[in-house]
């Protein structure tokens, strides 16, 4: 519940910063610049953030890390309600909310398996948990365009400011065992290079890293364009942002209801190739859709498979990892989902100006379905390498044939 209610203040926030954004500037180019600014600390500390949470106890980092997060958010309203906000202090400040996002992410994701009894239970767990993400993801952005048409971006800020309260104070009343840490005997550096080296000779871990680092190059960063397509595609304003946010929102809390209804991980390699492909193709039909009902559906689609797939990687990961590796593989999986998006953003905002918003998303849809049809080749390898693994741990029985860990694949 503190998580919902914190989610939904920022998303607030990215539609607000979004639309401030485009409203001093007017350009496609440094949106693409703010997109990047506030996820490539992810991508640069993600393997540092990595070894820190497996080291420190988690709990603890995610109380620091909303705090921070809390005052980011107050500064940024400070700012804007008091009509000095400028586009360099935007960036400066989504620099730092990336700084706190680093070390966020692998800790919120670590500390899952430390809240649910039974390792069985960790696919209905992470399901719910995306279906929390993306009910605000649902409602905030619509929230968004009322209130910026209303009173205007500043106070979206302060909104998110005091929802950080909801999840700070779930933090410091949550009761869990804090995970063993075992002294640590070698140095930082080799730690993250024992982490690369993991993932390297995990093929599993490393196909789902892939697609999903693909996907946030190509894919994702079509949300960096939706304040063009609203305002040069379909002549809207903050109301029209919203409702496209919002449509790819009811799109990825549909998905997490359906992966939270599943009773098994048991079939979920097939779920990422078919969601992959969902989400590339939903992008490719977005961007010949110029009408705002039209482009609907299609966001929807693309919104589901963008989910889908995140989650049914994250589970399957979470799943296999090894214990003593999981705050470093969680912040690789926080590189390859969140890191890689700057990236993409800093490319589609380059490319939008030249080529256009649509065409720009039209050809991210075709890179990720290219990329889904790569990650179905290499789904043999795969299942040879889960198999044992969901042996060990007791999800698959030994007289379960190869085919059925991915069933269709």
């Amino acid at each position: 519940m503190g998580q919902g209610t914190s989610l939904i203040g920022t998303w607030l926030t990215k539609v607000a910063t979004a639309w401030l954004v485009y409203r001093l500037t007017g350009s496609a180019w440094l949106l693409g610049i703010v997109g990047f600014a506030g996820q490539i600390p992810t991508f640069l500390l993600a393997p540092l953030a990595g070894v820190l949470v497996d080291r420190w106890d988690r709990r603890r980092v995610l109380f620091a890390t909303q705090t921070l997060a809390m005052l980011q958010s107050a500064l940024l309203a400070g700012l804007t309600l008091g009509g000095y906000i400028r586009v360099w202090e935007i960036v400066v400040l989504n620099v730092l909310q990336g700084l706190i996002d680093a070390f966020d992410m692998p800790a919120r994701q670590s500390m899952v398996v430390q809240m649910v009894d039974d390792r069985a239970d960790l696919p209905n767990a992470i399901a719910l948990n995306s279906s929390i993400v993306n009910g605000a993801r649902l409602f905030g952005p619509a929230i968004a365009g009322v209130l910026i048409a209303a009173v205007g971006e500043g106070w979206c800020f302060l909104i998110d400011a005091v929802s950080y309260a909801a999840v700070i104070l779930s933090v410091a009343l949550m009761r869990i065992d804090a995970h063993p840490r075992a002294p640590r005997t070698t140095r930082m550096f080799r730690e993250m290079v024992d982490g690369f080296r993991y993932v390297r000779a995990s093929t599993p871990i490393r196909a789902l890293l892939l697609l999903l680092a693909v996907s946030g190059i190509a894919g994702r960063p079509f949300s960096v364009l939706l304040p063009v397509i609203a305002h040069e595609v379909m002549h809207g304003g903050a109301g029209t942002l919203g409702a496209l946010q919002a449509t790819a929102g009811v799109g990825a809390l549909v998905g997490a209801l359906y992966l939270a209804s599943r009773a098994s991980i048991l079939g979920l390699g097939r779920v990422v190739v078919a969601s992959a492909i969902l989400f590339g193709l939903g992008l490719v039909t977005f961007s010949r859709a110029h009408g705002l009902w039209l482009a609907m559906p299609f966001l929807f689609l693309a919104g589901t498979g963008m989910m889908v797939q995140a989650a049914a990687s994250n589970t399957i990961i979470q799943t296999i990892v090894d214990e003593d590796k999981r705050g470093r593989v969680m912040s690789l999986l926080g590189m390859s989902l969140f890191g890689s998006v700057p990236i993409g953003s800093l490319l589609a905002g380059a490319l939008a100006t030249r080529i256009g918003a649509e065409n720009t998303i039209l050809i991210g849809g075709v890179i990720c379905v290219a990329a889904a049809g790569l990650f179905l080749r290499a789904l043999p390898d795969v299942r040879r390498e889960v198999r044992p693994i969901y042996e060990r741990i007791g999800i698959l029985p030994k007289t379960v044939e190869p085919a059925e860990i991915f069933p269709g694949s």
